[in-house]
């Protein structure tokens, strides 16, 4: 499969830091901001795009990594939002 974004123009992005330090906060922000989604998803009310699990939402923590993707300024961004709470290490 040939390759439709030039490798020059990919940003590969991990998020990792301690629990409720707003990873996945920073991640909804990112979406909003570059066009992906048209509202910012939000942790405490379990609208975060990220946290998909019924769990997550539940929590208002992140239990799994999740990935995406999204474009700015002619580029390709994937992030990999990944859980903060030392339980769900091996998640990351």
């Amino acid at each position: 499969m040939p390759r439709t974004v030039a490798l020059e123009k990919v940003r590969n992005i991990g998020i990792m830091a301690h629990i409720d330090a707003g990873k996945t906060t920073t991640t909804e922000r990112i979406l909003y901001y570059t066009g992906r989604t048209y509202k910012i998803g939000e942790v405490h009310d379990g609208t975060a795009v990220m946290d998909w699990m019924e769990q997550e939402q539940e929590r208002g923590i992140t239990i799994t990594s999740a990935a995406t993707t999204c474009e700015w300024r002619q580029h390709q961004i994937n992030i990999i939002d990944t859980p903060g709470h030392v339980d769900f290490t091996a998640e990351v």
